[in-house]
Formats: C-alpha cells, structure tokens, sequence
C-alpha cells in the first residue's frame, strides 16, 4: 500500500432527522488540530437526505471542504445504504484519517466500513496525536480503564478511530471561513438492501442529554436510595440534569442514558456535582473536563477530592438537603 497517496482528515457527520449531532461538531475541531499539524485538509462526509443546506455551517465549524451525499437512501440510518455510500467516498478521495463519533451510528457504521477498507479502527479514543513520522496515536482506555493504550495503525489506510461525545471540544463558530462544498452521487447496489425500516418509534424522556447539561448533579454509591431523592430535589433547585455512577445506574435507580463513565458518557458541564462519588478511575475519564466540580463524600481520602474544586467532607444525605434549602432561599431573594 503506497501510503503516500492517502491525506486530509475525514470527518463523519452525524445528523438525525436533519439535525447535526454535537459529536460531529466536536471531532471537527479535533480534525482541525490534526491536519493543522499535518499541513492538510479536513474534510466533512455529510449523507442525508434534504440536509445540503446545512453544509456551510460546518465549514463554518472547521471544515475545509464538504462532500454532500444528499439522496432519499439516506433518510433513515440503515447500516448497508450508508455504509455503500460513505465507502465509496473514502475509496475515491483516499483520506489519511477518517473519525466517526462513538454513538450508536458511528459504532455500527466504523466497524462496517473498516471491515470493507481492510484497515483497523481504534474504538472508543479519549485522545488523538500526530507523532514525530505523520502517524496518529489514538489512544484509549484498556482493562478497565486502568491504563491507557496508545494505538497506531503504520500499515494501513485510512486510520480509523470513534471517539465518545464530549471528549474533544468544538471550534467556535467562525462565520469568516469559506470552504468548498461538493455534491457526491454514489452508485448503490439496492440488491444488497436487505433491511427496510417499517416504522420508527420514540421514547419521549422529557429531559435534557447530559453531554449537553451546563450543570449535573451526579450521585453515587453514598448517596443511597433515599438520598438519591434529596439529589433530585437539589438538581430541580439548580435547574440542573441528574446523573448518576455506574453503582447506582447498576441498582436500578437511574437509567442508563444518565451515567457518567467509562462504561456510560463523558461530560464536560460548567458545573458538575460529584454527591457520594468515591472517584474511581472509570468515573474521572468520564467528567475530570468539567470547568468546576464540588464534591461531598464522608472519605476524606476518597480519591474525587484530587480532581475536585471545592470538597466537603461529610455525610452526603445529611449535607443535601441544608445546601438545597440554602441555595432555595438565595434563589427566591433574588426574585
């Protein structure tokens, strides 16, 4: 393989019904970064249908030329008619470097596409590096999270890796920018259509992502059942989402959606409460990024306190509800 001939980083855009997902947004600014280093371009792949007009706004987040794949195929996620036409992209264009977010679409659809490239795809990366010969190190947690393993693919093309939602963080918005936006027409094989979505149905949660919450109020192991209750009425006082350890999404106290870790999501919100949280490591990977974090564990050695803001020392079922009422007050003088 003449690896040469393979440059620019490749973007997968991710949209839902015609809306663009965060996780594109935020490898764009990564991609940026890597071909910065590279001297190269980065490149949005954006399949949908009735999504064209929305391409500039992701040159206006990083891109440097956009490939359209407008066609009505391409309405519903369906892994074999977007896995053709993103392959067919990728073989014409030859991209060094091609990033999928870690969602249920990019985990369905990088393993596909590698599997059809011949190359690898590093899952799951909290961190992305140019090294000294132009290669990328992607690095992800392994056994656990208890160590990190730097991952390099030297012999094949394109480099492959997803990355969870929340990881890296998006460029501002520049309205300054100007790129290249092109229409790709692939030629599908229908033959190979063997799914058809008959019906799509929503489960309406009424609540906010957590990736995208400005303040969480996240409870674990130490906040118990009945203090978990005391939480939420702290969150509802904050105008805050709840989230939760893997301990307590294991109990059966929060769903699963709501868990921050290496095993549920990572979040980066301005402010971000760690009530009855010891700190394991799977924990940290998934929310030592936020901007502030309060912590109130009873372990004065619990291992939350070294990457904490502000810790308090004490029982978490007893501290909640004196910081609820608290806060409650100063929030009504201020009406």
């Amino acid at each position: 393989m003449d690896l040469t001939s393979y440059k620019d980083v490749f973007v997968f855009i991710e949209q839902r019904e015609g809306v663009i997902q965060g996780v594109s947004l935020e490898l764009l600014g990564k991609a940026r970064d890597l071909a910065n280093v590279l001297g190269q371009k980065v490149i949005a792949v954006f399949p949908g249908f009735n999504i064209s007009a929305q391409s500039q706004e992701l040159i206006y987040f990083g891109a440097d030329k956009v490939v359209c794949i407008d066609k009505p195929e391409l309405e519903h996620y369906l892994t074999e008619q977007y896995t053709q036409a993103v392959y067919q992209v990728i073989t014409e264009m030859k991209p060094s470097i091609v990033l999928f977010g870690a969602t249920t679409i990019g985990r369905d659809l990088g393993p596909r596409l590698s599997a059809r490239l011949e190359t690898g795809l590093t899952a799951d990366c909290t961190k992305l590096e140019i090294s000294e010969t132009n290669d990328l190190m992607m690095t992800r947690p392994a056994f656990g999270g208890n160590l990190m393993a730097t991952i390099v693919c030297k012999e094949h093309r394109p480099q492959m890796s997803t990355v969870r939602p929340g990881v890296m963080k998006k460029m501002d918005k520049d309205l300054s920018r100007t790129g290249e936006i092109v229409d790709f027409n692939p030629d599908f094989n229908p033959s190979k259509f063997k799914v058809k979505l008959i019906e799509s149905v929503k489960e309406e949660k009424g609540k906010i992502d957590i990736t995208e919450a400005k303040i969480l109020v996240s409870g674990g192991r130490g906040a118990g059942s009945g203090g978990f209750k005391k939480l939420k009425e702290l969150a509802k006082v904050l105008n805050a989402e709840v989230s939760a350890s893997r301990a307590v999404v294991d109990a059966g106290l929060v769903g699963h959606e709501r868990q921050v870790g290496q095993t549920g999501k990572t979040v980066r919100p301005n402010l971000y409460f760690a009530l009855g949280i010891s700190g394991a490591i799977q924990h940290l990977a998934g929310m030592e990024e936020s901007d502030f974090i309060i912590a109130i564990n009873k372990d004065k050695y619990a291992p939350i306190f070294q990457v904490s803001d502000l810790g308090i020392v004490g029982d978490v079922t007893k501290i909640i509800p004196l910081l609820t009422d608290r806060l409650a007050k100063e929030k009504a003088s201020r009406k």
